[in-house]
């Protein structure tokens, strides 16, 4: 405890000298009859690039009031309804009274007088890169085109990733619960121009859940205006076979409710095709070659709801009310495999074919209760309370049947699952934030308590008669308490920044399976530190360091000793012994021009836990289980910059040399020590083009390339992916238009190699990466609004089964 005292005298120390002055703005709005207009939006733009600084909206006379501004140039500017008074330059050194702000009669619309950047702007902040996009080019994309072109973000399919590990995403601190896939689908739909600013969190502070790595936290714009606004959209995704989604948002505020409401509907069929090759080998060497063809067809209709309210009592307190629902009442697989067989001397012995169907429906229905006070002199209070619940049926109707080499019927195998999984998550947090003279204070505790029920039956199949087959059939209980509690201090003087936390969290967790007759136990209590420290050196160079120490916990459906058949031969396995992973992150970076960013990190990622493929040579099986590795480290370099051509003409690029590796013990070989690993390279070059005067027809080229990657047991063959797509504007920007191509070069697949031992096999899946994207978009009423869309922020949740 002593160390810690004296941190905190000496930052307070340090600081207590360092002090900021702000002064206050105040006027009337008014239009050209000089009468006051109530409820008008006022704004204080920077001089530069004409960016959001502060904000405010009159009262019912127009009266307005702007607080804790810091002495600088700024653009001031008022709007309401589409019409807008004219740009005021204003030189804040003292309170300033203005008088009138006139708002004119006539039209005039809020673009034109935005000044637009030409390129984005990186800053470098103590704990996280901040990386601004509002009105720039990239800002004309969808919210998941600027997370791909973030520095330090990797794009895999439908997977973000940072440091080559999955990065949790956030819209305004509230962590988007839902499955990579549903991810990217609400991403490309919610509008680029909504979006401030991306802060990318390679380590993220006490604050946030010591379970999880990376964050992205997307940035809206700020909700100043009042009023109401709405869309329509949809899109067409044109692969193998159309996909289709429409929806529609509903926004509307007024001085202290604000309530935005959202539905959307995705009909999809979607193909994949998976060909793999498996050599089984005994001591003499490959004695059977086994090469399948996997088609994949699938179907389903999915809603998803939103509700988000907002209400303010007074200036010092307000209610927020965020409610979600994914409902997937029909979604139904058809797959069918053709397997041939070689023996040792690559002649033919036999072949099968497997027909399978899934039929699964599956809801998640959850609310977030926030209540926020503000404290007359200092500091914030924040109470939260949160439920979800999920729950998913699935059942599974497989019949393979074998041949001869000349195609003569030898035998069939018939097998049908049920499964179900019902998951309880309740969770209370309470925050609290203050200054201690000019150092910042960050506590909180947080209890989470999660129930999880899963069921799998297992049947063969013999003349449509089931037969349940008990030792592949249980029932599977998970119970887990999390108590954690925080705090972290921060302060900034001359050119040093700061910040240090230390977050405890103490679990509970059992697990029983009814088929083992096993419980499975933890109880465990662990401390998980952070630090960072910032040094500008001058505007041009600036230092910064970090690190911290965090945890993988398992997903609840890896921790279900089940499995999930392909055919008898190949299925997935759970494992109930599956123990949490704990890791150190270290960070060096330096800063040239906020325009060239070098990232050298370190991680060792413990006992992480990782999905591994063992063929099983001697009964011609294969099987993946999650496990616990023996350890695990990644280390890389990783080089951003952004330049603009000219002023039509951004590009952006973002080299990453990385090094990944695993060991782990070969379950089908003895039980070996083995260490995969992989040392690679990532490229992505993207151009951004502004192909009209008026900015109301954009371009974009982008090329990324991988040398490969590393995937448990398996090594990724290198991929490639070129891209292009074109947005226009029209009907006074109230709709846009957007085509766009994904693998023109057929080359966005690899193929994934596990070669070690007496193990050799792989596999390619070739998902609907090529296809063409039609969108269009309509807004009606005030839709330049800045809404106060949310989503729900719950590390538990993350653990849900994404499938």
């Amino acid at each position: 405890m002593k160390p810690v005292l004296f941190f905190i005298m000496l930052a307070f120390g340090m600081l207590q000298n360092v002090c900021g002055q702000s002064f206050e703005l105040s006027g009337v709005v008014r239009d050209g009859n000089n009468e006051g207009v109530p409820f008008a939006s006022v704004f204080l733009l920077d001089i530069e690039d004409s960016t959001l600084v502060k904000g405010t909206s009159a009262d019912e006379k127009g009266l307005f009031l702007i607080k804790d501004i810091a002495p600088d140039l700024y653009f001031l500017r008022a709007s309401y309804v589409g019409r807008s008074s004219k740009v005021l330059a204003l030189d804040i050194s003292g309170d300033i009274k203005i008088g009138a702000v006139i708002i004119s009669q006539g039209p005039q619309q809020l673009n034109e007088v935005t000044v637009v950047a030409n390129k984005p702007q990186v800053e470098r902040k103590v704990d996280r890169l901040v990386f601004n996009v509002e009105r720039t080019v990239l800002s004309q994309g969808s919210s998941w085109d600027i997370l791909k072109q973030t520095p330090g973000v990797i794009a895999m399919q439908d997977e973000l990733q940072i440091r080559n590990r999955a990065a949790t995403v956030y819209i305004n601190d509230r962590k988007v619960q839902l499955s990579n896939e549903e991810i990217r689908s609400l991403l490309e739909n919610y509008q680029g121009a909504n979006i401030k600013s991306v802060e990318v969190i390679n380590n993220p502070p006490a604050k946030y859940d010591a379970e999880g790595g990376a964050v992205l936290n997307i940035i809206t714009s700020r909700n100043i205006s009042l009023g109401y606004k709405g869309n329509i959209n949809a899109n067409i995704t044109q692969g193998i076979f159309p996909k289709f989604n429409f929806g529609t948002s509903h926004f509307y505020k007024t001085k202290k409710l604000n309530i935005n409401a959202s539905y959307a509907f995705a009909p999809k069929k979607e193909f994949k095709d998976l060909r793999s090759t498996i050599n089984f080998i005994d001591d003499t060497g490959v004695f059977s070659r086994w090469n399948t063809n996997y088609d994949q067809t699938g179907r389903s209709r999915n809603h998803s709801g939103n509700v988000v309210l907002d209400y303010e009592f007074d200036d010092r307190n307000e209610l927020n009310l965020t409610s979600n629902i994914q409902f997937s009442p029909y979604r139904r697989e058809s797959n069918f495999q053709d397997t041939e067989i070689l023996g040792r001397t690559g002649v033919r012995d036999s072949t099968f074919t497997t027909a399978s169907f899934f039929d699964q429906t599956k809801n998640n229905i959850s609310g977030d209760l926030t209540f926020k006070h503000h404290f007359k002199e200092s500091g914030k209070l924040s109470l939260n309370g949160h439920y979800t619940y999920f729950d998913l049926t699935r059942a599974q109707n497989a019949q393979s049947d074998y041949f001869r080499p000349d195609g003569a019927f030898i035998r069939d195998f018939s097998f049908f699952t049920d499964a179900t999984q019902d998951i309880e998550i309740i969770t209370t947090q309470l925050d609290y934030t203050d200054l201690l003279g000019t150092v910042g204070l960050e506590t909180g505790v947080k209890g989470s308590f999660i129930n999880a029920v899963s069921r799998l039956d297992y049947f063969t199949l013999n003349d449509n008669i089931q037969t349940l087959v008990p030792q592949l059939s249980d029932n599977y209980i998970y119970d887990e308490n999390v108590y954690a509690g925080y705090f972290s201090l921060n302060g900034d003087w001359e050119k040093w920044s700061i910040k240090a936390g230390l977050r405890g969290e103490y679990t509970q967790s059992s697990g029983t399976s009814i088929n083992l007759a096993t419980i499975n136990d933890l109880e465990y209590f662990e401390l998980f530190p952070t630090f960072y420290l910032l040094h500008t050196v001058n505007e041009g160079h600036s230092f910064a360091f970090d690190y911290s120490r965090k945890l993988k916990r398992p997903r609840y459906e890896d921790l279900n000793p089940f499995r999930t058949f392909i055919n008898e031969n190949n299925f997935v396995e759970g494992n109930p012994n599956l123990l949490p992973a704990f890791s150190n992150n270290f960070n060096l970076n330096y800063t040239l021009k906020q325009e060239f960013f070098f990232d050298l990190y370190y991680r060792d990622n413990g006992n992480y836990i990782s999905t591994l493929s063992f063929q099983d040579n001697e009964n011609r099986i294969l099987r993946d289980i999650t496990q616990n590795v023996l350890e695990s480290t990644s280390y890389g370099l990783d080089f951003n910059y952004g330049k603009s051509i000219s002023n039509n003409w951004y590009l952006y690029s973002y080299i990453s040399i990385f090094h990944e590796d695993e060991t782990f013990l070969a379950l089908e070989s003895n039980n070996v020590q083995v260490t995969n690993n992989v040392d690679g390279v990532y490229l992505d070059l993207t151009n951004y083009l502004t192909l009209s005067k008026d900015g109301s027809f954009k371009g974009e080229l982008g090329f990324t390339y991988l040398s490969g990657f590393l995937q448990g047991s398996y090594k990724q063959a290198e991929t490639t992916n070129l891209t292009i797509g074109f947005r226009k504007s029209f009907w006074d920007r109230r709709a846009l238009f957007s085509i766009s191509a994904n693998d023109i070069l057929g080359k966005a697949n690899g193929r994934v190699t596990s070669r070690y031992l007496n193990q050799d096999n792989s596999y390619l899946i070739v998902p609907e990466t090529q296809y063409v994207r039609f969108g269009f978009t309509y807004n009606f009423g005030n839709f330049r609004l800045a809404d106060n869309k949310r989503e729900i922020d719950k590390t538990e949740r993350n653990r849900l089964n994404p499938e």
